[in-house]
């Protein structure tokens, strides 16, 4: 009987864990387009005696798949980051610079592949680890780990409220944890192409990398 109750025990976990895999697969096999509102909470590790240092940020989010992508941070700085399929373009209002890199130099190990280019879990099998995680929060979640450990990226969970996408909680390799909750999603909305064509504005400095 013991034996038995633990054998029942492991098959739910294991079910439990399968949910955010499974509500992952669905999201990429069924949501091609969309667009939500977003608030970011990005929490500093203590270093040298200081305090942990927590920033709030505020935005929208639009993205096409396959890999097209935009980020438009509100508060409390104005920030851009579009990604139009051959160039990721990051402007900074305040300074009034862009910076330009290519697409697939770094796009396959970021969390914005996880959202806005593979098909599905297979293609993501290519770049991450996948593995379910215990429900939390009320949501579903699934975890990716970069196979290349060169990336800044250590670790990603995705969280879904049934099949949609509710939060990323992200762990980079200084120790650095970004949680990106959304709001408002709505899954296969038109999204316009210009939205990700990005043109410098004028008088801004451009910084290719």
């Amino acid at each position: 009987m013991k034996r038995f109750l633990i054998a029942c025990l492991a098959a739910f976990t294991l079910a439990a864990h399968a949910d955010g895999l499974d509500a992952l697969e669905t999201f990429l096999k069924t949501v091609k387009s969309g667009h939500a509102s977003f608030t970011q909470v990005v929490t500093s590790p203590a270093r040298d005696g200081q305090p942990a240092k927590t920033r709030k940020s505020t935005g929208t989010f639009e993205f096409v798949r396959p890999n097209k992508f935009r980020f438009d941070y509100a508060k409390p700085f104005e920030q851009t980051i579009v990604a139009d399929g051959q160039n990721i373009w990051l402007y900074d209002a305040d300074l009034n610079q862009v910076t330009e890199r290519k697409q697939d130099s770094l796009f396959a190990s970021t969390p914005a592949a996880v959202i806005a280019a593979a098909p599905n879990t297979a293609a993501l099998t290519r770049d991450f680890n996948l593995e379910g995680a215990p429900d939390k929060d009320g949501l579903q979640w699934a975890v990716a780990i970069p196979k290349n450990h060169d990336g800044q990226l250590n670790r990603m969970s995705v969280g879904f409220r049934g099949n949609q996408l509710a939060q990323l909680d992200i762990l980079d390799g200084f120790g650095q944890r970004s949680v990106i909750t959304f709001e408002k999603l709505q899954a296969n909305a038109s999204v316009p192409a210009e939205r990700f064509r990005f043109k410098p504005p004028a008088g801004a400095q451009v910084v290719k990398q």
